[in-house]
């Protein structure tokens, strides 16, 4: 698949608006047939007396001979203001710009504009000057920080027109003491159009395969004469919640204007990540062969209670950002010094539980291991067709925990990787480029694992006669012998829970 997104600078160009009633008149266009009175330069409107309020920066989405496709998925645009020093208009500190911006759409070149939204924006400039403020100095440019401007979650038409005045207000201060604007420039960061089929192509073909193994799964456990255990509930549950995010959706954004998926996809993700890392604690859980308390969801409430409420904190500060953005696309919880605090806050929090997490699950690992190899001493006084089977079952369920292990460090570092890539926009120079390849293999590897646990946890049907099992563990003959450790109903516990009380006993 090509990248998974693309970046594409556009410079605006300043249009007279010398009308009045400003946000009543028709939209000015860049260029084309009905393009605005231009001007080169500032210099030039001082000349020619062109006030400010009368200056309009319009920039045409996307660049002439283009147009843009529902394919793309989001829009995604960053401002940067080319700011020049000037002795009698120099920045002040903690420097507020007022923007008074509108989006409207269209989708031939030749009918009317329609407005999909308008915002007055303000917009705290950081910007650094390098060298000193003297006369020689003046018409040099400030190193300013990028802005955050808008995002929209489809793209459903073909062509786009930004209109932006900086509103000059002396009495009431906007707009005053930001320098002299020279240019304003616009990055437009949307999904490539061949990185999404790709996606909607996995999507497409996996769903029905984990549904197909769900079904296969859960049919096993039914035909038991016991009721499922909590380690079975939590993997079916597990499997529903890989369902639901693979479900393809998606393929509607390509003919509907829903800009409410960027916030639906995260919401299914963070179900997936909760429903993963609360599995990941029950799964090691279950498998301290010494814990008391098992098969019960209630022994689990302080290693699942964090999960919930780091969850429901995410959720709260993507609809703080996503959430509002679906009425007001210009909105950035970045914009204000509170709400980058608070984000920069959420972001380096579930970073510093993700890592304090993995190293809780390595250290349950190790203690499920210690145990493990503490129980294969007693295989030795076993029938050979016992020892080899329950050998094979120690090897599988090694295998699995070194998988899970694999699994949750990449998922650790996905999830870090993709919110510093999607902030480094907004907070300035850490740059990472994450490739196509790292989005659809974690996204495979996700699905792999959970058909993978379904497969080798249903309980197996085999039946071992006796001669193969008397006199090993005192199990009857017709066990049923699975992965699971934990069943102590019906049927009877299961081979590993077995060699693990066995031992515990003795």
């Amino acid at each position: 698949a090509p990248s998974p997104t693309t970046a594409v600078p556009y410079m605006s160009v300043k249009c007279i608006d010398v009308r009045k009633n400003h946000h009543k008149t028709k939209w000015l266009m860049p260029w084309g047939p009905n393009h605005c009175k231009k001007l080169k330069d500032f210099d030039e409107a001082v000349s020619r007396q062109i006030e400010a309020n009368d200056i309009v920066f319009a920039v045409h989405v996307p660049l002439p001979t283009k147009e843009m496709s529902p394919w793309f998925q989001f829009m995604l645009f960053i401002m940067q203001l080319d700011i020049a020093f000037k002795m009698d208009n120099d920045l002040k500190e903690n420097a507020e710009i007022t923007l008074d911006v509108s989006l409207a759409y269209r989708d031939d070149t030749f009918s009317e504009w329609e407005e999909i939204a308008h915002a007055i924006e303000i917009r705290k400039l950081k910007c650094t000057f390098s060298s000193p403020k003297t006369l020689e100095s003046e018409g040099r440019h400030y190193d300013c920080d990028f802005l955050p401007f808008m995002e929209i979650g489809s793209v459903a038409h073909k062509y786009y027109l930004i209109n932006i005045r900086l509103p000059v207000n002396e009495r009431k201060g906007i707009n005053v003491g930001i320098g002299e604007i020279k240019d304003i420039r616009l990055v437009g960061i949307h999904q490539n159009g061949g990185f999404t089929k790709v996606w909607f192509a996995m999507k497409t073909f996996l769903t029905p395969s984990i549904l197909i193994i769900m079904v296969w799964y859960w049919r096993r456990i039914t035909l038991m004469t016991r009721a499922p255990v909590l380690l079975e509930k939590v993997i079916f549950a597990l499997g529903i919640s890989m369902t639901f995010i693979n479900i393809p959706v998606e393929w509607f954004s390509i003919g509907f204007d829903w800009t409410w998926m960027l916030l639906f996809g995260d919401i299914r993700q963070g179900i997936f990540y909760a429903m993963l890392l609360s599995f990941w604690i029950i799964f090691c859980g279950e498998h301290m062969m010494d814990q008391s308390e098992r098969n019960q969801l209630s022994g689990y409430w302080k290693q699942v209670g964090p999960i919930a409420v780091g969850s429901f904190c995410l959720f709260i500060f993507d609809m703080c950002e996503r959430g509002v953005q679906l009425k007001n696309p210009f909105y950035s919880i970045w914009t204000t010094e509170v709400g980058t605090e608070l984000a920069m806050a959420f972001i380096i929090v579930a970073g510093i539980c993700l890592c304090l997490y993995f190293l809780f699950l390595c250290f349950m690992v190790f203690q499920v291991f210690r145990n493990i190899s503490g129980k294969q001493s007693s295989l030795p006084a076993m029938s050979k067709a016992r020892r080899l089977h329950y050998e094979g079952l120690i090897f599988r369920f090694k295998f699995l925990m070194l998988i899970t292990l694999a699994c949750a460090a990449m998922t650790v570092i996905f999830f870090i990787v993709s919110q510093v890539t999607e902030g480094h926009w907004k907070w300035g120079d850490i740059t990472i480029q994450v490739n196509s390849a790292f989005f659809t293999g974690i996204y495979g590897m996700w699905n792999l694992y959970v058909f993978a646990l379904m497969f080798l946890y249903a309980p197996s049907h085999k039946n071992y006669g006796e001669d193969q099992s008397n006199g090993d563990l005192g199990v009857n003959s017709g066990e049923e012998l699975q992965l699971t450790t934990t069943i102590t109903h019906v049927d009877g516990p299961t081979e590993v829970y077995k060699l693990a009380r066995k031992e515990a006993q003795e």
